[in-house]
């Protein structure tokens, strides 16, 4: 009794602070600011810079090229990516024609982490120059999250009018049933942003360590977050909070 007690309050106790975590990384994305989101030592085993594409700036991306030094990408949901006529990158490779068999066998199949990476086209937008400045992938992030709220129905169009590839923002799909299908930082920033109630679209970059020239240990991590004041969140806990909430 002593020993099951002991479990249901710890449990309770655990369960607690998760949720305590998981507020204060709705919170910061609401007021557009950065979370620190680290995938799980079972996959990845990295930490990436968060934040909502509702509200990027070019101080956003200057943050993440300098502090954290990966690849600035754009995460959206699926049935926006599905409205906007997108599939993933590996997928649009197997069925071009104008790649012969041996050149397909290039293409990646499940990663070493344990899945298909979620790596769709790369944009710039129309009104871009170079488009990979900090303002213009700013721009170009920004007015992804715009073309989401925008109550048209020809999102397609738009789209295909407004945006160009290849660009300098690499569009991340998210998986269907998001944490059910895979538990990636394209999937668990997608599923953070909609219990933000906010647009699905986030921007993502891994931190990355100039010393080691591996990616930021989650030690590193932790401290860089308690320096600048950022939530950092173990987004594997998020398949257990998804089933309190």
């Amino acid at each position: 009794m002593v020993i099951t007690t002991f479990v249901v309050r710890f449990i309770i106790i655990t369960t607690s602070l998760l949720l305590m975590s998981l507020q204060e990384a709705i919170s910061s994305l609401r007021k557009g600011d950065f979370i620190l989101l680290h995938d799980g030592s079972t996959r990845e085993n990295e930490v990436d810079m968060v934040v909502a594409a509702d509200f990027v700036t070019p101080e956003h991306i200057a943050r993440m090229r300098q502090d954290a030094g990966g690849l600035v990408c754009l995460s959206i949901n699926h049935t926006f990516a599905s409205s906007l006529g997108l599939n993933y990158m590996h997928d649009i490779l197997l069925n071009s024609q104008n790649m012969d068999m041996d050149s397909k066998r290039m293409i990646i199949g499940t990663a070493p982490y344990g899945d298909r990476p979620s790596f769709s086209i790369s944009i710039n937008h129309a009104n871009t120059f170079t488009g990979v400045t900090d303002k213009d992938r700013a721009f170009t992030i920004s007015e992804m999250a715009r073309l989401y709220k925008s109550g048209t129905k020809n999102k397609k169009q738009i789209f295909n009018s407004t945006f160009k590839t290849p660009g300098h923002v690499p569009l991340l799909i998210a998986s269907e049933g998001l944490l059910s299908n895979r538990l990636g930082h394209t999937e668990m920033s997608i599923y953070l942003t909609n219990l933000a109630g906010l647009s699905p679209v986030a921007a993502i970059c891994e931190m990355l360590d100039s010393e080691t020239f591996t990616a930021l240990s989650i030690e590193k991590a932790k401290k860089y977050a308690k320096e600048y004041t950022i939530p950092y969140f173990d987004g594997s806990q998020l398949v257990k909070l998804a089933k309190e909430l």
